[in-house]
């Protein structure tokens, strides 16, 4: 029997809008595995999320519905590989999209590398105090807001004269994902008496049952991983409603270069003996 998704988790697992999937539904372009002819509730399965990964590659690059559709129900790989080459020729020559989105569209299209690790583990974080910065943002602005939010973290327990506890990391809600607004805490764990000040605030950041994956690059790539974690999460794990967690182990104010970068992410699950595995992080 197939294991579904919700429209929720889909949405959460792609980073596809929920807005956005009843559209693709309406128009043929992604449709839901199966529908409640009572409720009109949609479910989708895990071997969806490759397909909705390409359509979202196609869109980020500026390549229309109907071309999209064009590419999907293409007879065969040659055909489906020329009307692919053709739009990326117009990009490359008319629009200069960057290097780096035409590699990532093109690796979409490849098979994993075989030598590739799941890397997923199911770990108990303990609650930790910390400096955090609570805000609702807006999905194309997160990357950014992450930044100046770490940054400004960092300062005031420097300028406090507290130590970090840990590696920074984020909590982020649901709405983020289904809605491309929502609230958003970043946060760096300290043991010390924080005084408040500006944005920054303590604040306990709770103890959480997670299934986690680490993603190597920047924010923006971070796709994949959380495709690989909610179809593992589907089929092995308990998932619970909660938001998002992230830990940020190597970043900007470590390297500047991204491929450097390491950011664990956490689905919040519930464990059982089956799947217990020790782990924390905090």
């Amino acid at each position: 029997m197939s294991r579904y998704l919700s429209i929720g988790d889909f949405s959460r697992a792609t980073h596809m809008t929920v807005k956005t999937l009843r559209h693709y539904h309406r128009i043929g372009l992604l449709e839901p595995a199966a529908v409640d002819p009572y409720t009109g509730y949609r479910r989708y399965t895990a071997e969806q999320i490759p397909t909705a990964q390409v359509i979202r590659r196609f869109r980020d690059l500026g390549m229309p519905l109907e071309e999209i559709q064009a590419v999907l129900a293409a007879p065969d790989l040659r055909t489906r590989n020329e009307r692919i080459g053709a739009h990326l020729h117009r990009l490359e020559e008319e629009l200069g999209r960057t290097q780096r989105a035409v590699a990532g569209l093109r690796d979409l299209l490849g098979p994993p590398p075989a030598d590739a690790p799941a890397g997923i583990e199911l770990r108990d974080v303990a609650a930790a105090p910390a400096a955090a910065i609570s805000e609702v943002v807006g999905a194309e602005d997160s990357v950014s807001w992450l930044q100046g939010a770490l940054g400004e973290l960092y300062a005031t327990l420097t300028a406090q004269g507290l130590a970090s506890d840990g590696p920074a990391g984020g909590v982020y809600a649901d709405e983020l994902f289904t809605h491309h607004c929502g609230r958003a805490t970043v946060f760096v764990p300290c043991a010390g008496p924080l005084r408040p000040l500006g944005r920054v605030v303590s604040l306990v950041v709770p103890a959480a049952e997670l299934a986690v994956i680490t993603h190597a690059g920047p924010p923006s790539e971070a796709d994949r991983a959380y495709g690989t974690l909610a179809a593992y999460v589907t089929r092995h794990a308990l998932a619970v409603d909660g938001p998002i967690r992230e830990y940020y182990l190597v970043g900007q104010r470590d390297t500047a270069d991204t491929s450097r970068w390491r950011t664990e992410i956490g689905w919040p699950v519930f464990r059982t003996g089956a799947d217990a595995r020790p782990g924390t992080t905090g």
